[in-house]
């Protein structure tokens, strides 16, 4: 996939983030900043890149970060360009699973805006402050071989949902959240065009994460109730969703920005919810 620069990566401790980490270190990346609140996790996650990756100067770090708070975005992305001089790489992928499954008669507007704090405003200051890190960084060839595709500061990768472009009953919050992600995206796309930015989304459906799996175990017949809606009769894989981040972080995208990537084993075709 020719990833060779540097990646920031949110929610890097567990499920999604940390297969992403694992795929850009094997994929040749010159370092991973693995950022997740849980530190220790994040610690863990790092210190497992260095047997897996390839490139012979690897780095791996660790921080933490409230994705959340501006002040901790804004440390955890000045820690990253302190230590590696750029990014080259951002995936966005920390978050909070659905909430309380309450039709909107009974919705809980606190719930509502946690998950809104979290997911979307989480989002908004990663993506933003990012797109002003990688504004400020000299351009780079997007591939050697096709000087035709002209250069690039760097690549946004956010992760959102399927729910962004479904609704799933008694998802008021989850819903909007990820609807509102796919929104930040779609803006910071157009906006970053100039500055040599692209930016994009992923989309998945129930995919096996320890989220997921602490869900199935305290919810009997939950994961049966998930399948029924998933043409392909499973979940999504964190590996399968990291192959997809490694493709809208390499060259072989660089024509791509602005696009949500439905990821969800047909669920959106038969809408079965």
């Amino acid at each position: 996939m020719d990833i060779d620069g540097f990646a920031l990566v949110t929610g890097g401790a567990s499920g999604i983030g940390k297969a992403s980490c694992h795929a850009l270190a094997q994929e040749g990346a010159s370092g991973v900043m693995v950022a997740d609140l849980n530190l220790d996790g994040a610690r863990e996650t790092a210190a497992a890149l260095e047997s897996v990756a390839t490139h012979p100067d690897f780095r791996a770090e660790a921080v933490q970060v409230d994705v959340s708070q501006e002040d901790s975005v804004r440390a955890a992305i000045s820690r990253m360009v302190e230590l590696f001089g750029r990014i080259d790489y951002s995936v966005h992928s920390a978050g909070v699973p659905g909430g309380a499954s309450d039709p909107i008669a009974a919705a809980s507007f606190p719930d509502f805006k946690r998950l809104l704090e979290l997911n979307v405003h989480g989002a908004f200051l990663v993506t933003s402050l990012i797109s002003a890190a990688m504004k400020s960084q000299e351009p780079r060839p997007v591939h050697e071989k096709y000087p035709e595709r002209g250069t690039q500061r760097g690549v946004i990768v956010n992760l959102a949902s399927i729910s962004s472009y479904i609704t799933l009953p008694h998802m008021v919050q989850y819903n909007t959240s990820k609807h509102a992600v796919l929104a930040i995206t779609k803006t910071a796309a157009i906006d970053n065009v100039a500055n040599g930015i692209r930016v994009n989304c992923i989309c998945p459906t129930w995919t096996d994460t320890p989220m997921v799996k602490e869900a199935t175990q305290v919810v009997t017949g939950l994961e049966q109730r998930l399948l029924v809606g998933i043409p392909m009769g499973r979940l999504c894989r964190p590996e399968e969703v990291a192959d997809t981040v490694l493709y809208l972080c390499s060259h072989r995208s660089s024509f791509t920005t602005g696009a949500g990537i439905i990821m969800d084993g047909g669920m959106s075709l038969s809408c079965k919810t």
